[in-house]
């Protein structure tokens, strides 16, 4: 440890709950009228006081605002062991190889689900019974925090609401979209290219319902208020089973309106505040985050005014830094970190470059020529790769996504890991809070045959691994699994002890070209100069004007542990990525 770990309180002003409780009052009554409104608020405000009490706070207090704050992203099956739950053989890998490295977890959906690879929920309140239960759950909760999915748009068409709707028996029976085919759906965008509606027989005939992503997931209702309470009580249900990050699944899709594109809404941010009001107002331990995979303008409008979500993923680093590193040509990566706003007190990005979905293509609109994107895609075809499609506002397909392990889409070569670990580091020095996928944390390559058995082009990505054979691959020092293990692992830890690394601390762009990319990550302990290459050839970088003190000789790279003379340039190698410590 250094002596920089130290950090400040949580930079955020004192919560005013009655001005917040007023809030998400008046939300409810522009949502739902006054009579309903103030019911639901008497009602939701009961919940969540109920809530408080029964869930500990103890420890959690700034916690988000730590830089050994790190989440890990995986399936309830992504590790297994024969005669064991998988979700037992994920706890004893976690225990045994990340502890210290990762602060939190991300299981995926572990619900009952009829498609999707979980995100097609057919019962919110219960976990997979091939997985574990619920003690499984929780005791993976004693040793990480754990990110659970508010799967919040749609639910499966096997979910019993469903069933209430067949049979027009409530509380399922107002809960859907149901509408005919009209000109006002043209505007609507969407992720995916089947069917917007869906038919769906049910007692009084044949019905059409809205279905965003699949026919087997029915979008809810969120104009009924009784979905909002449904949805409201299953986050509290999943607080008081231990998560303490919720991500809201698909949320920029939330709200219906017709004759609009019916993303990102006025109605749907309503409702997204209602959530952070009550967990604001109750103070209880939960960090909410959205997932909305748009372009990055709308991405963060998901801050609000520090009244919406706490972190936002920040989707457009994974494709932007994926097409720096293969193309050689860093530019547009450099004028976005350039563009980057710091986020409001209290909220931070959520970073990743590697999940178990594709790597978004929306998010480099207006980033990236489409002779570029292109391009990529190119590359990636080239690397064993696919491009799934989506349908666009002109009715013609577009490419919505990569579809390809991230370990592959860097080259594969097991020989030559400097880009892929260089990236890795790249993506921990951002503000922010890092997430890194377990396949992506092994090396793993894209996985053709559970492609071949699910028939879907994201299981590319998606591939399971045997305790065993993990355990083997680790202790096997020459195997690339262990090289991007131990280097990811070692940078992760090495980020925890920096104080300039913690989300809230601020973050300043230097330079940049169409090879090497420089910010500065400082808070008033400590200042990073962060300097990557993406060039093939090694360079001689001069010293940015007024970052160095003046009795400066010397400064250490924290990555390599070598110093730098601060009197001659900076030479940084094919891919390296460096962290400067400056004072």
């Amino acid at each position: 440890m250094n002596g920089h770990i130290q950090i400040d309180a949580t930079p955020q002003s004192a919560v005013d709950k009655q001005a917040v409780d007023y809030e998400v009052m008046s939300y409810l009554i522009q949502l739902y009228g006054t009579e309903q409104g103030q019911r639901l608020h008497e009602y939701l405000h009961h919940l969540a006081a109920q809530t408080a009490g029964a869930v500990s706070k103890q420890g959690d207090s700034g916690k988000r605002w730590s830089p050994a704050e790190a989440i890990l992203i995986c399936y309830g099956d992504g590790m297994q062991q024969e005669g064991r739950m998988p979700l037992q053989a994920l706890a004893d890998f976690s225990n045994t190889y990340l502890q210290g490295i990762i602060s939190a977890i991300h299981v995926l959906p572990f619900f009952p689900s009829s498609s999707d690879d979980g995100f097609a929920i057919m019962d919110y309140e219960r976990v997979r019974a091939d997985l574990g239960d619920w003690a499984d759950v929780q005791q993976l909760g004693e040793s990480f925090d754990l990110m659970v999915d508010l799967v919040i748009n749609h639910c499966s068409r096997e979910h019993l609401w469903v069933t209430d709707y067949i049979t027009n028996e409530a509380p399922g029976k107002d809960y859907f979209h149901e509408l005919e085919d009209q000109p006002q759906l043209g505007q609507v965008l969407r992720p995916r290219n089947s069917p917007l509606l869906t038919e769906i027989n049910t007692r009084s005939g044949i019905k059409k319902l809205w279905t965003t992503f699949s026919e087997d997931q029915i979008d809810l209702n969120f104009a009924n208020p009784d979905v909002l309470l449904e949805f409201v009580k299953i986050l509290f249900f999943y607080a008081r089973m231990g998560a303490r990050y919720i991500r809201l699944d698909a949320v920029a899709y939330l709200w219906k309106r017709l004759g609009t594109t019916c993303m990102s809404l006025p109605e749907t941010h309503m409702v997204v505040r209602i959530l952070r009001g009550l967990i604001d107002v109750e103070e209880l331990p939960l960090t909410l985050i959205t997932e909305t995979n748009v372009p990055h303008a709308e991405n963060v409008s998901y801050f609000g005014e520090a009244n919406e979500a706490h972190l936002v993923y920040q989707f457009s680093l994974a494709p932007l830094l994926l097409y720096s590193y293969i193309a050689g040509d860093s530019r547009a990566l450099v004028e976005w970190t350039r563009s980057l706003a710091a986020p409001p007190a209290g909220c931070s990005y959520f970073n990743f470059i590697a999940s178990h979905d594709g790597i978004g293509l929306r998010p480099l609109e207006g980033l990236l020529p489409d002779s570029e994107i292109a391009h990529l895609i190119d590359i990636v075809h080239e690397r064993g790769g696919f491009a799934s499609m989506r349908s666009a506002d002109s009715g013609q397909e577009r490419a919505y996504e990569l579809n390809i392990s991230l370990f592959s889409a860097f080259g594969g070569d097991p020989e030559d890991l400097n880009a892929y670990v260089g990236a890795h580091q790249l993506l921990l020095a951002y503000q922010g809070v890092p997430g890194l996928y377990l396949n992506a944390l092994l090396g793993t390559a894209n996985d053709y045959q559970q492609m071949e058995v699910t028939g879907r082009m994201r299981s590319i990505n998606r591939g399971h691994w045997q305790l065993h054979d993990a355990t083997a691959v680790l202790q096997d020092t020459d195997s690339h699994h262990a090289k991007v293990f131990h280097a990811l692992t070692s940078s992760l830890r090495l980020r925890g002890e920096q104080s300039a690394f913690a989300p809230a601390a601020a973050q300043t762009f230097i330079d940049g070209s169409n090879e090497y990319l420089m910010f500065l990550r400082h808070d008033k302990y400590q200042r990073i100069l962060v300097i990557a290459s993406f060039a093939l050839r090694s360079q001689a970088l001069a010293w940015p004007e007024g970052v160095l003190e003046t009795y400066q000789s010397v400064v250490k790279d924290l990555l390599s542990a070598q110093t730098v003379d601060c009197s001659a340039a900076i030479n940084i190698d094919p891919y390296q990525v460096m962290w400067l410590e400056l004072a």
